[in-house]
């Protein structure tokens, strides 16, 4: 999903999509336990500094109970530097979820992930109904949500099937259009005089 969340970033002139993955939290047997395939060498981790110089982002994880997964809400609350001095705020932001089943989550997800934003000032950026048909269609088990993106990816084995793959892109070309649009803000720190 993120690799086709990236092509439709990049096929916005003037914008670039840059794949991040966070830190892994659990131990190797738990994830050996859960079968989940090995993360390629191919997607760095990124540092929570790096966040500073992004134009906008697309945050995607899998939904554990309802909510985002234990490793990316741990990346989210090693975010406090940036937070109290309001680095990301005014910047556009989107998500994007897997998810085991249809019922597993993939809005409460997005609108638990929100939390994360509006602390930080930033600027939540769905996707409406912008897909068109698209969210619309009935003829195929799908994720996605107006939220974001989406996958229902079963027990991991399950690849994201064609209309899946074209929400993310879509999602990816719209944030684009979206970052293009904002200029990024002067920051204010808090306390400052906002008048």
């Amino acid at each position: 999903m993120a690799r086709r969340i990236k092509k439709g970033v990049d096929s916005i002139d003037g914008v670039e999509g840059v794949l991040y993955r966070v830190p892994e939290t659990l131990p190797q047997g738990t994830l050996e336990q859960m079968k989940v395939p090995q993360k390629g060498n191919d997607v760095p981790l990124i540092k929570v500094d790096e966040l500073v110089n992004a134009d906008g982002f697309l945050f995607g994880f899998p939904t554990r109970f309802g909510s985002m997964a234990a490793q990316m809400k741990a990346f989210f609350d090693s975010t406090h530097e940036l937070w109290m001095k309001q680095k990301l705020a005014g910047v556009p932001a989107g998500v994007f979820v897997s998810t085991g089943t249809q019922g597993g989550g993939q809005e409460t997800t997005a609108w638990t992930a929100i939390t994360q934003l509006v602390h930080h000032g930033m600027v939540f950026v769905p996707i409406g109904y912008t897909f068109g048909a698209g969210m619309f269609r009935m003829d195929s088990i799908r994720g996605g949500s107006p939220y974001g993106a989406g996958v229902l990816s079963g027990d991991g084995t399950r690849e994201p099937s064609a209309t899946e793959l074209a929400l993310a892109e879509h999602q990816g070309k719209y944030m684009a259009t979206v970052v293009k649009r904002f200029a990024r803000p002067l920051s204010l720190a808090p306390g400052e005089n906002h008048n």
